[in-house]
C-alpha cells in the first residue's frame, strides 16, 4: 500500500467520522430531581406540592422534568424507570439539586403563583386546580419570596377565603369558579392520605391536563360532600377516567369505587403515582412488541392430575410491590397490569415487560379498562368498555382478564362474588381469553364454559400474617377440599416478600404443584372439581349501596 493511498484511506474515514458525528440524533435533553420521604405539612410538603405543579407546567408541552423517589416509596420504581429512560430512550438528564434551581430553570413555563392555606387541606386541591388553568405554581406563605425572586407575580391567595368552611362548602365555591373551564375527560381525585401528611404525587398530571381536584367523599353519611361529588361525575363525558384515590378517613374505597361504576367511569387509582405528566409523552421504543411469557397455547387441551394445583397472582400494579425486591422469578407469579397505561404511561409497561423474569406472567384488570366494579356497571356501558379492555389486552398479549367487585364488602371481608348477569355479560365480552379470576380476599363464583374457566380466590396473603399461619391456614384447606384436582388460587398482597413464599410451598402437604396462571385455567378446564356458582339475592353484604 502505498503512503498516498493511506493518507487518502485515513482522510476519507475521518470525513466519514465527522459527517456521521454531525448528521446523528443528539440526546434528548430532560432534568431530574430527587425526593426525600418528608410528607410533613408541616415541613416536607409544601416545597414538594410547588414543585409537582412546577412539574405538570414544565411537562406540558415536552418531556423535561423527572422525579426520583426514594426506594421505600409506595411507587418504587422511579430510579429503574429514569434508568429505562436513559438507556432506551437516550435521554440525557442534568441533575436539579434545589427548589431555587427548578424555578430559575423552568420559571418560563409559570406565569405566577397561587398560595394554599396550610391550615386547610382542601385549599391546597383548589390550589391545584387554579395552577393548571392560570399556569401557576403552588405555594406556601413561606416560599412567597422565593416565587418572587423569580419574577413571579400573585395570581390568587387562598388564605383567609375558607376559613371556618367545610369541604363542602370549600369545593361548592370551587365548583362555581373554576370547574366551567376544567377537563372534563379527567378528574383528580386527590385523596389519599390527610391531615398531618399529603402525598399529592400526581399533581403534575392533574395541573398538565388542566383537571379540577378535590378529595370529596363518596359515603352516604356524607350527603353534602356525595351530592357535590355526584355533580361532577355526571357532568364529565362518557368514557372519562377518574385519576387519584379516595380520602383515607372520609369514605372507603368500596364506597368510592362503586361510586364511580355506577357512572360508567374507570379510575387509575394512586394519588401519589409520580411523573404521569412526563410518562405519557413517550411511546413503546421502536420495534417493540410485547411477547408474554405464555406457558400453554390458546388451543392446548391439558390433563389434570389427582393433586393440589396452586398459583399465585399479585393484582395491586406492578409498580408499588416486590418486583425490584429479591425472590421475584422463583416461583411462577401473575402480575396483574394497569392496562390503560398503553395511553399514558407506555415507558413503564415496556419496562416491565423487558426485565420480566419467564416465570412471570402479565393478566389485564382490574375488571376492565381501569378499576371498577363490574355488577355496578350501566348496561349499556358494560360492551364499549370491555371492548377498550379487549384491545388493550391484544396490545399487552394477555389471555386471561381479571374481575374485582367490593361494593358489598369490606375490604377482604364480605362478598366478591358476581351475579349470573355480570358473568354472562364477561363471557360475551371476552370469546378468545383462556378464562377469568375474581375477587380480592376469597370468593366463591366459579363457572367453566366452552373450555373457559372462572375461577375465584380461594386465599388471600396477608403480608402481616405470620409465614407458619399463613402455612396452616393453606394447608388446612388443602385437607378440606379433599376432592382430587384441587385448583387452589391465591391471591398475594403487593408486599409480601416472595422468598418467604417459597419456604411456605415447601412445606405444604402434597401432592402439590405450582403453576403458572395459564397451565391453571387449562387444567381447571380439563376437569371441573368445583361447582358453579353466582352471587345470590340472599348473600350477606356489608355496604347497601346508594
Amino acid at each position: 500500500m502505498t503512503r498516498a493511498f493511506q493518507l487518502s484511506a485515513i482522510w476519507l474515514f475521518t470525513a466519514g467520522a465527522l459527517l456521521a458525528s454531525a448528521t446523528a440524533t443528539p440526546a434528548k435533553q430532560a432534568w431530574v430531581m430527587r425526593f426525600d420521604l418528608d410528607w410533613e405539612v408541616a415541613s416536607g410538603l409544601p416545597e414538594k406540592a410547588m414543585l409537582v405543579s412546577l412539574q405538570g407546567l414544565a411537562n406540558r408541552d415536552e418531556a423535561r422534568l423527572y422525579i426520583i423517589h426514594p426506594p421505600e416509596f409506595q411507587w418504587e420504581i422511579t430510579e429503574p424507570l429514569y434508568d429505562f429512560y436513559k438507556r432506551k430512550h437516550d435521554i440525557s438528564f442534568t441533575e436539579i439539586a434545589t427548589a431555587d434551581e427548578a424555578l430559575g430553570q423552568f420559571k418560563s413555563a409559570a406565569k405566577g403563583y397561587v398560595v394554599w392555606d396550610r391550615t386547610i387541606g382542601a385549599s391546597l386541591n383548589v390550589a391545584f386546580t387554579i395552577a393548571g388553568l392560570e399556569d401557576a405554581v403552588v405555594v406556601s406563605k413561606d416560599l412567597i419570596p422565593l416565587a418572587e425572586s423569580h419574577g413571579l407575580k400573585k395570581i390568587d391567595d387562598l388564605r383567609g377565603r375558607y376559613t371556618g368552611h367545610t369541604d363542602a362548602e370549600i369545593y361548592g365555591d370551587a365548583i362555581k369558579r373554576y370547574w366551567s373551564r376544567c377537563n372534563r375527560d379527567k378528574i383528580m381525585l386527590m385523596g389519599g392520605h390527610r391531615g398531618r401528611v399529603m402525598m399529592p404525587g400526581m399533581a403534575d398530571w392533574g395541573v398538565r391536563e388542566k383537571m379540577f381536584f378535590h378529595d370529596l367523599s363518596a359515603d352516604p353519611n356524607e350527603a353534602d360532600e356525595l351530592a357535590l361529588n355526584r355533580s361532577l361525575l355526571e357532568d364529565l363525558n362518557l368514557g372519562s377516567i377518574v385519576f387519584g384515590w379516595h380520602p383515607y378517613g372520609k369514605d372507603t374505597e368500596e364506597q368510592s369505587t362503586m361510586l364511580l361504576s355506577m357512572y360508567g367511569l374507570k379510575m387509575e387509582g394512586l394519588h401519589n403515582l409520580p411523573n404521569l405528566s412526563y410518562n405519557c409523552q413517550f411511546e413503546f421504543t421502536p420495534g417493540f412488541k410485547f411477547n408474554n411469557n405464555h406457558h400453554v397455547a390458546l388451543d392446548a387441551k391439558l390433563v389434570a392430575e389427582e393433586k393440589v394445583y396452586m398459583t399465585f397472582v399479585q393484582s395491586d400494579s406492578i409498580g408499588i410491590g416486590v418486583w425490584t425486591k429479591p425472590g421475584r422469578g422463583k416461583l411462577p407469579f401473575a402480575w396483574q397490569v394497569t392496562m390503560n397505561w398503553t395511553d399514558f404511561s407506555p415507558a413503564a409497561l415496556e419496562y416491565f415487560h423487558e426485565s420480566a423474569t419467564p416465570n412471570d406472567y402479565f393478566i389485564g384488570g382490574l375488571s376492565g379498562p381501569g378499576y371498577m366494579y363490574p355488577n355496578n356497571i350501566p348496561k349499556d356501558r358494560f360492551p364499549v368498555l370491555m371492548g377498550e379492555a379487549k384491545g388493550m389486552m391484544k396490545i399487552l398479549d394477555q389471555h386471561v382478564m381479571e374481575i374485582m367487585d367490593n361494593s358489598v364488602a369490606d375490604g377482604n371481608v364480605g362478598n366478591a362474588d358476581l351475579f349470573k348477569e355480570t358473568v354472562d355479560a364477561y363471557y360475551e365480552a371476552f370469546p378468545n381469553v383462556l378464562g377469568f379470576i375474581n375477587g380480592y380476599g376469597p370468593a366463591r363464583t366459579r363457572d367453566l364454559r366452552d373450555s373457559r374457566p372462572m375461577l375465584s380466590y380461594d386465599y388471600y396473603i396477608d403480608p402481616k400474617r405470620p409465614r407458619d399461619q399463613v402455612r396452616d391456614d393453606l394447608n388446612e384447606l388443602i385437607a378440606l377440599n379433599s376432592k382430587r384436582p384441587y385448583f387452589l388460587l391465591v391471591h398475594v398482597r403487593e408486599s409480601n416478600d416472595v422468598n418467604s413464599l417459597v419456604e411456605i410451598v415447601d412445606n405444604l402437604e402434597g401432592p402439590i404443584e405450582v403453576v403458572a396462571l395459564d397451565e391453571f385455567l387449562k387444567l381447571a378446564a380439563s376437569k371441573k372439581t368445583y361447582k358453579t356458582r353466582f352471587r345470590q339475592p340472599g348473600d350477606p353484604e356489608h355496604f347497601k349501596g346508594y
